[in-house]
């Protein structure tokens, strides 16, 4: 697998900082050790492991320039893309965000395991931290990897982004009608489209896009709704 992450970051033009690769490696093996007793991963095979999660992830490091930022992960799941940016740009500050304290229960062992600091785990709904003050409009970046709506995705992104951050929500490449659908919800949430980023996974056969959305202005009060009330009418 380390052959296989060295050679996919040089694809994707990414110089990974010393020891980078070996922590992704032994994220894998936690990553896989953890999967027999918990639904974190339908991926299992090692190399796809490195494909289709580590350097996915990676490619939104191409997109943003993250060094000394603040970016949370909503929705992190197996930590992805918030622990492999964070690995690859150690001064990073991460906050993963999630609802299942399992999940962020292992993440915290394996920040641990790698040694990573300046990482903030907080269990909680999406939705319902971004109303903290604390947390709203305080993030340079925010990112979701989940597969959902992009309608939805930015009303429960946006409100983290501080006005002149970005929300990075990865997407499959042929989301067009996706994107010029959530056109309405972004600009009712403050934010602004910018022309998407594309990048191939090396390895694959697959090609992502990052759909990139300025803060421009404060999201107004009253978003994010409720997550029911989001999937069923979304902005």
């Amino acid at each position: 697998m380390k052959e296989r992450l060295e050679q996919g970051l040089a694809a994707l033009g990414l110089e990974p900082p010393a020891g980078a690769v070996d922590q992704l490696v032994r994220y894998a093996q936690l990553l896989l050790e953890q999967n027999k007793v918990m639904n974190l991963t339908a991926i299992t095979e090692p190399d796809q492991v490195a494909d289709l999660h580590f350097l996915d992830s990676a490619g939104v490091a191409l997109c943003a320039d993250l060094a000394g930022k603040r970016l949370i992960d909503v929705g992190t799941g197996a930590g992805f893309p918030g622990m492999v940016l964070k690995i690859l740009v150690p001064d990073l500050e991460l906050t993963l965000v999630d609802s299942l304290g399992k999940r962020l229960d292992w993440l915290s062992t394996v920040c641990a395991d790698l040694g990573l600091t300046g990482v903030t785990i907080r269990h909680a709904r999406g939705e319902e931290l971004s109303l903290d003050a604390g947390f709203r409009d305080q993030f340079d970046f925010a990112t979701a990897r989940a597969v959902a709506d992009l309608r939805v995705l930015c009303e429960l992104c946006l409100p983290y982004v501080k006005p002149g951050g970005r929300f990075l929500a990865m997407k499959a490449l042929d989301c067009e009608e996706e994107v010029s659908q959530a056109g309405r919800a972004v600009s009712v949430l403050g934010g602004r489209l910018l022309p998407a980023f594309r990048y191939h996974i090396p390895g694959t056969d697959v090609d992502r896009r990052v759909v990139l959305v300025e803060k421009v202005s404060p999201s107004p009060k009253g978003y994010p709704r409720r997550w029911a009330k989001m999937q069923k009418a979304p902005l």
